[in-house]
């Protein structure tokens, strides 16, 4: 085993399996992702290597591991000797260094899906072997490692591909099932430790791709046994791999089981078309409906039809005007037009590439077919920041509100009177809870908070899912409990009550100063706590946070804690 420190950039190689290696590339510091605000662990980029009769090298790393990477490589194996080289797919963080194995092994096959040797052509300017293989393929390495291939698409790129070793029964993922988790541990034997950080990136890369993880999932059924999945990112799965996929199939399945469907398209590997949509399609998923994500580059017509047909609302980023995939963007484009109905409504978003569709000229071809706007088009003038990530997807759970709002008086209705009646009877206090993450900040007005623990002193919190400050308090996050007084509570609670546009300052107006922690107190409040997210569990409609209490203060301890008392137990 071998780690090689660069700053915060380690690599780390060890045996997996009978010739099986493996090569993390260890990113201890980085804290974001794509859409995940405020990493807590850092991530890892696994590759792997299986030195039979034939050699094959899987996945490779990102850019900034380069030189780390490489002569490890080189040191591990002459790279020339390398027969194929298995993309899974073409994200850069996994794809970054294929060049320059290309460079150092120009005889290698690339192995890959039909879309992921497409897009490989486009950025890597070099002519190379090539092997497309669609579901159910293998290639025989020999030694008995038969690699056979699992068709993934859409989890989380269009290209993505599973690989299943069937010497060694490893099942090898890349984005699926992984995790940004960094640490020096190769497996999951400490499931508490990654639990939290499993769950997030499921939530925040693959929730709007559900319906996309159950099809991948009942492709595996066709598998033997797994006993190591070997994923992208993050621990492998090694000491609990059924557990683990398990709750990936359940996830989803409650995922596919909502009633709306909203239909998000984009285009891979244009501007910041990917991130922005999958963050829109985040706050899609979070508030209760079902999202399918679609490359409108690698999309076929047919598919399109169908899923706007389906969807009671259509989110579009900009695509390019010219460049090389501009016959079938058209085309999809073209689609969509056609398809959609003065039932839906359609949402437009920049993406930021530099040779954007105007906006304004598309959002006149919608209204014209009579479609409704389901949000207001999202204009990107600079490199996409943590609050415009924060502001689509608040955008996309404003929209999945208004899709839910017909589904939401039913349920109302639903409920047995005097049981609503008696439910309702459960009172509680009146707070506020304020926090900031970077540059992100976020605030709710809160009455379902119960002390839980006297050593450590704490406390859960009921929060809604599809509440924006939802995002802000992951595992390890950090903020304020602020209590209202019973004689003084009207503003504040009448402020924060009030519905707040897409990306608003929450406290613009507001007397504020900030606590320890970085989060805001509020002035007006009669104490407040700053506290620390410890363990989340998740109750339907709501996620249960456990947090411990750091320090605190009240401002008149005379003062008695406002308290709230609801008529009706089913909604707020």
């Amino acid at each position: 085993m071998v780690i090689t420190p660069v700053k915060r950039l380690t690599i780390q190689t060890g045996e997996l399996a009978s010739q099986t290696k493996v090569i993390r590339s260890l990113d201890w510091d980085r804290d974001r992702f794509d859409i995940e605000f405020g990493l807590q662990n850092g991530t890892t980029y696994n590759s792997y290597l299986i030195e039979a009769e034939q050699i094959a090298l899987i996945d490779t790393s990102h850019e900034k591991f380069r030189s780390l990477y490489l002569d490890q490589l080189k040191q591990m194996i002459d790279p020339g000797k390398i027969n194929y080289l298995v993309i899974s797919h073409t994200e850069p963080d996994h794809s970054g260094l294929v060049g320059d194995i290309l460079s150092l092994a120009p005889e290698i096959t690339v192995v890959a899906s039909k879309v992921a040797i497409a897009f490989l052509e486009g950025f890597v300017h070099q002519p190379f072997k090539r092997q497309i293989v669609k579901n159910g393929d293998s290639i025989d390495l020999g030694l008995g490692h038969i690699l056979e291939f699992v068709s993934a698409p859409n989890l989380h790129w269009p290209d993505t591909m599973l690989t299943y070793d069937h010497a060694t029964k490893i099942l090898y993922t890349c984005d699926v099932f992984g995790m940004h988790y960094c640490s020096e541990n190769f497996f999951d034997e400490y499931l508490k430790d990654i639990e939290a950080d499993y769950r997030f990136y499921y939530d925040c890369l693959m929730a709007p791709n559900a319906r996309s993880v159950v099809g991948a999932m009942k492709r595996m059924e066709a598998l033997p046994e797994i006993e190591i999945v070997a994923n992208g990112h993050g621990p492998l799965l090694k000491y609990h791999p059924k557990e683990l996929l398990e709750r990936y199939r359940s996830w989803s399945q409650t995922q596919n089981d909502k009633e709306k469907l909203v239909s998000v398209f984009y285009i891979s590997d244009y501007g910041y078309s990917d991130r922005l949509s999958q963050a829109i399609s985040r706050g899609i998923s979070k508030a209760g409906v079902s999202v399918e994500m679609l490359d409108l580059k690698a999309a076929d017509p047919q598919e399109v039809n169908e899923l706007v047909v389906r969807s009671s609302s259509v989110v579009l980023g900009m695509p390019p005007i010219s460049g090389q995939y501009q016959k079938e963007i058209a085309a999809n484009l073209a689609t969509i037009l056609a398809s959609v109905n003065s039932k839906q409504s359609v949402a437009l978003f920049e993406s930021y590439g530099g040779d954007d569709e105007p906006i304004d000229t598309l959002l006149g071809s919608f209204r014209e077919i009579g479609t409704r706007v389901g949000f207001e088009p999202i204009r990107i003038k600079n490199e996409p920041s943590d609050e415009i990530y924060q502001l689509c997807q608040e955008a996309g759970t404003d929209l999945a509100q208004a899709i839910n709002q017909d589904i939401k008086v039913q349920a109302r209705k639903a409920l047995d009177p005097d049981l609503d009646k008696a439910i309702g009877r459960l009172s509680g206090g009146l707070y506020i809870i304020t926090a900031t993450k970077g540059n992100l900040s976020g605030a709710m007005l809160a009455s379902w908070v119960v002390q839980a623990s006297f050593n450590p002193p704490g406390f859960t919190i009921a929060v809604a899912k599809d509440r924006a400050i939802e995002s802000l308090m992951q595992v390890g996050d950090q903020f304020v409990l602020n209590i209202l007084a019973q004689d003084n509570y009207q503003a504040l609670m009448k402020h924060f009550l009030k519905r707040f546009p897409p990306g608003t300052d929450r406290f613009a107006g507001v007397n504020i100063q900030i606590g320890g922690n970085g989060s805001p107190i509020l002035s007006d409040a009669l104490a407040y706590l700053e506290c620390q997210v410890i363990s989340r569990m998740e109750c339907s409609d709501h996620w249960i946070i456990y947090s411990q209490v750091q320090q605190g203060k009240v401002s008149n301890p005379e003062i008695l804690t406002a308290v709230h008392h609801r008529k009706v137990g089913n909604y707020y």
